[in-house]
């Protein structure tokens, strides 16, 4: 007689093993790095033109469409530049990797917690975490975490330093693709192994710091985080961007969602209908596509995968086991209804 599976807890949740801190962000010249200022927002007022889709009533009539485009767009922005004799873009954080995966943060089922534990542990000894490890580092090394201060730039350098030991690796980002997790870079191979080390243990962390050297150019306009203005009716400006204390900077949930973007095993990647590496979501979620790679139907879904995976039954690929890791080292709350 086979043996009954345990129903998935309805209390589940997980802490997130990858955690960033905000960047900050900071100006200097490529040939005397060291020489570094803090960047400042700046609020500016400039007179924009209308630009938007109109009505049919507008648009079709000369004399209505004149009138409306005379009409100033006028808005008050944040902005963010290198000062005048700086052409490089400094932006530091620091990662803590954390292990102790086999634990979840709370589980109300003893008998679920027994075969996802068993699960976990048999993951760990046949795999160590060492594609997702790599696939972290490669992340780290190809600067995915610079956005769109990535795009135009010169040269992009990467330290990687680990705080607890102090050993340190140093990339050339610009030699990595942002659309391959594949890398023989020895740095990064050694720094994914360290990555790996640290989510396979049960109570070790790795504490990395990073410092990204990116030559924009001289003066050039550079990208902080923008803030998400809920009531815009309420405030004078139309983009507010990040600062802390003072400092321009970056949301630690940017960074982390550009460390995560490892997923190449969902069915659409390397199709047209594709997007490359996307982030870690449950349900492969791309919400400036709005599209979700990965949906219950296909059954191609994190639910789908974890409640078999858990609870003892083998998946198809050990991709699909890679994915299910993925969304654990990412944190959540997971539990299953009990209506």
């Amino acid at each position: 007689m086979a043996k009954e599976k345990s129903k998935v807890a309805s209390v589940l949740a997980y802490e997130k093993k990858l955690v960033p801190s905000d960047g900050q962000m900071y100006g200097t010249t490529w040939d005397k790095k060291e020489n570094k200022t803090a960047l400042k927002l700046v609020e500016k007022s400039v007179r924009g033109t209308i630009a938007n889709r109109l009505k049919p009533a507008i648009k079709n009539d000369p004399a209505k469409l004149n009138a409306e485009v005379e009409k100033a767009n006028l808005q008050t922005v944040d902005s963010c530049a290198l000062e005048p004799l700086q052409d490089t873009l400094v932006l530091n954080f620091t990662l803590k990797v954390l292990g102790g995966i086999k634990e979840p943060s709370a589980c109300n089922n003893s008998d679920f917690l027994k075969t996802y534990q068993e699960a976990i542990a048999g993951y760990v000894e046949k795999e160590q975490f060492r594609e997702l490890g790599l696939r972290y580092a490669i992340n780290l090394a190809n600067g995915r975490f610079l956005w769109r201060n990535r795009v135009g730039t010169e040269f992009i350098e990467v330290e990687v330093k680990d705080l607890i030991s102090n050993k340190s690796w140093s990339f050339d980002a610009k030699s990595f693709s942002i659309r391959s997790m594949q890398s023989d870079n020895k740095e990064a191979i050694d720094l994914g192994e360290k990555i790996a080390n640290a989510l396979a243990s049960d109570d070790e962390f790795l504490m990395l710091e990073i410092t990204t050297y990116a030559k924009v150019g001289k003066a050039q306009e550079v990208y902080p985080s923008e803030e998400l203005v809920l009531d815009k009716g309420a405030g004078k400006k139309s983009k507010i961007l990040y600062a802390v204390d003072g400092v321009a900077s970056m949301h630690s949930q940017k960074i982390g969602n550009a460390l995560r973007s490892i997923d190449t095993w969902y069915p659409e990647f390397g199709t047209e209908s594709g997007n490359g590496a996307i982030a870690i979501e449950p349900y492969g979620a791309v919400t400036n596509m709005g599209k979700a790679f990965r949906t219950p139907k296909e059954k191609k879904d994190f639910y789908t995968f974890f409640d078999k995976f858990a609870q003892g039954e083998k998946l198809d690929s050990v991709e699909d086991e890679h994915y299910v890791m993925a969304v654990l080292v990412r944190g959540g709350v997971f539990g299953q209804s009990d209506k």
